[in-house]
């Protein structure tokens, strides 16, 4: 299978990396040097290529999406801090008739944790002594705070029937790959629900396997509905 890789930063080392385990060749990379107004997704350069994996800015990601949907390139994006715009995306996706699976995180335990909190809330809304907070820390230069991992995992709490008030903090230091943790609290006990990252190679793995989830699919996938699908 032949990816490219759009961001060529830590993240997008860490895949080219960890390709071959997944029976993946890196035929495009795409960073600042060759794709900073976004000159680098061409019809030429994306020959062949079975999926993009995105891991770039903000600012970015949308109009890196809208060229590889025109493009017909499925995509798995990685990047964060653009959710604003997953209209404009989806109707991209849905106009290139190709498959895009993206998520505020790609780590497969996130996934899982995100199910787990879901249940929790889910229990935890019937029974009226408990509070709730949800807080995470990550490294320094992370450039969003809360994460948009901690705010989507907040959104499922509320789905899931959890309507009282959820305080909600994010730190910000040193290296830390990242950490959330979802708390309730009442006055007899406390529960609590955390996920540690250890490195980045978590996320690394889970885009490559939504990169082959997703190659001969048409749509528009939350990673974290798809989880339990992968191989």
């Amino acid at each position: 299978m032949n990816i490219a890789i759009v961001g060529y930063g830590k993240m997008g080392r860490l895949i080219e990396q960890l390709a071959p385990e997944y029976g993946c060749e890196v035929k495009l990379r795409l960073d600042v040097d060759n794709n900073a107004k976004y000159e680098g997704l061409t019809k030429e350069n994306c020959r062949g290529i079975d999926a993009a994996i995105e891991f770039s800015t903000p600012s970015a990601a949308p109009e890196n999406i809208e060229r590889l949907a025109r493009l017909g390139v499925n995509a798995v994006i990685g990047t964060t801090g653009w959710f604003g715009d997953l209209d404009r995306a989806r109707a991209a996706v849905e106009r290139g008739g190709t498959g895009l699976v993206w998520s505020p995180n790609f780590s497969v335990g996130v996934g899982i944790f995100n199910q787990i909190v879901a249940e929790a809330a889910r229990l935890l809304a019937r029974q009226p002594e408990y509070g709730a907070w949800a807080w995470e820390i990550h490294h320094a230069t992370k450039k969003d705070a809360p994460s948009g991992t901690l705010l989507a995992v907040v959104e499922k709490m509320k789905q899931s029937g959890y309507d009282k008030k959820i305080d909600t903090s994010s730190s910000r230091a040193g290296a830390h790959p990242g950490t959330h943790e979802i708390g309730f609290d009442s006055a007899a006990d406390t529960i609590t629900i955390r996920h540690t990252a250890r490195s980045r190679e978590g996320f690394a793995r889970g885009a490559l396997r939504a990169a082959k989830w997703v190659a001969e699919k048409k749509g528009f996938f939350d990673f974290r509905e798809i989880v339990n699908e992968l191989e």
